[in-house]
């Protein structure tokens, strides 16, 4: 064994108060106030299971930051990294790599028609950086319009593009314009149906355009579903309609597959179902797992033609690293060769759906279930009549309670989010239920 390989391997087997160490001593978290952290000290992961450094296994109900679409460890990800290091490590954006050309033609292929080529990022944020450059430069147009119930990434313009409280002390960026979106269990629009809170919806991001002048809108930006705002499912014709606000102004319809992309509704990308043709879609997370650092911009024929004879003022260092491009092979490759998307749509459809429809039926804690494929989200309120949100406090419980019966939680404001791997079982669906059953049990007790 090399030098090299003994010292990865000493690290790797470091016992978790080491890792908490080193960590605690220079690591700075993101998102986070740094005193009074105490991270799980994960040390492997194999499928839709992590374990931590005390070899404590937990069910991965989170994939992490809902991006191990393939999960932990799929060997022919692995793979793919390894052969490519071995054959070409790293390489500028200016070059033709054939590594890179080969990822942008997989991801194109599963693109809507007349979306067929791809600019790389390094990740969601700057995806959608880039896309919202391209829709100003396009339209010669500044403002850009977006939800409140929305995020988009940490970046100069996409962190202002996002609705939520991340926004706020990073309002930096210029031209942003929000608007609410369709959220039928809290409706901002008083509406009493599906086909009420849609038409509303429009109504009031046609009527915002209108006010904000539709010349000076350069792009409408949504999530397809948004995802950290909780899973919020559009309303049937409702992104159809968007579509169709945009062609009436010029404006670029943008919609960010960040989170919602590459299997975890049981699509390819989530676009699939809805019957929508966007100018831009951007991705990250699901296209390899987040085995290595990617994202991009898959983009329509004419704002593509738009610079062939004029620069794009964009780059990055790591614009198609080679080692990122081959996880995307490795990762797309075998989702297709495995029917994983397929998996995922099953999943949702037999299993975690109707097993999330009846811990409704059972928990007064629960006030609406939503979803598809393996994308779900449990919102939790102290009464259904009022839907008045559980308290923080509470969810903070029901995450220590999830650790302590082996399963990895994502919880975000008053809402479990069920997001386990596309590759995620019957039996291990089950299993994670089953725990978020007892935890919503003693928290009723507690209460």
């Amino acid at each position: 064994m090399t030098d090299v390989a003994t010292t990865l391997q000493s690290i790797a087997e470091a016992d978790a108060e080491r890792v908490l160490e080193l960590d605690r001593g220079h690591v700075f978290h993101s998102w986070s106030a740094q005193g009074a952290l105490s991270p799980l000290a994960i040390a492997g992961g194999e499928g839709s299971t992590v374990w931590d450094a005390a070899g404590r296994r937990y069910l991965d109900l989170s994939s992490q930051l809902v991006n191990t679409n393939i999960g932990h460890q799929h060997p022919a990800v692995v793979r793919a990294i390894q052969e490519q290091a071995a054959i070409l490590a790293t390489a500028a954006p200016a070059h033709a790599v054939a590594v890179r050309g080969e990822a942008a033609a997989r991801i194109a292929r599963r693109a809507p028609e007349g979306l067929d080529t791809v600019f790389f990022t390094n990740g969601g944020a700057d995806a959608n950086e880039n896309a919202i450059r391209m829709a100003r430069l396009h339209t010669g147009r500044d403002k850009v319009v977006s939800t409140y119930r929305s995020y988009h990434g940490n970046t100069g313009a996409a962190v202002v593009a996002t609705g939520d409280w991340r926004r706020v002390p990073n309002e930096y960026a210029r031209g942003h314009v929000h608007v609410f979106g369709p959220y039928l269990y809290r409706s901002e629009f008083w509406a009493d149906s599906v086909e009420q809170e849609r038409d509303r919806a429009l109504r009031h991001l046609e009527r915002t355009i209108q006010a904000e002048g539709p010349d000076s809108v350069a792009a409408i930006l949504l999530e397809t579903i948004p995802g950290t705002a909780g899973v919020l499912m559009p309303p049937p014709g409702y992104l159809q309609g968007v579509r169709e606000i945009a062609d009436r102004y010029g404006i670029v319809f943008i919609l960010d597959e960040v989170m919602a992309g590459f299997g975890r509704t049981g699509e390819w990308l989530a676009l699939d179902a809805e019957g929508v043709r966007p100018d831009l879609v951007t991705f990250a997370k699901g296209v390899n797992s987040g085995y290595v650092p990617i994202g991009g911009v898959i983009i329509s024929r004419p704002i593509a033609a738009g610079f062939d004879d004029r620069v794009f003022p964009g780059g990055l260092t790591y614009s198609g690293h080679p080692l990122a491009a081959a996880s995307v092979v490795g990762a797309l490759d075998a989702m297709e060769q495995e029917g994983i998307v397929d998996h995922a749509r099953a999943i949702g459809h037999d299993v975690l759906g109707p097993g999330l429809a009846e811990l409704a039926e059972r928990h007064e804690l629960i006030g609406e279930v939503r979803g598809r494929g393996v994308f779900w989200a449990i919102e939790l309120v102290e009464d259904r009549a009022t839907r008045q949100p559980l308290a923080p406090g509470a969810l903070g419980r029901a995450k220590q309670l999830l650790l302590e019966r082996g399963v990895l939680p994502f919880i975000a404001d008053n809402r479990i989010h069920v997001v386990p791997p596309c590759v995620v079982t019957a039996d291990e669906v089950r299993q994670g239920l089953a725990a978020i059953d007892e935890v919503l049990a003693v928290l009723a007790r507690e209460r």
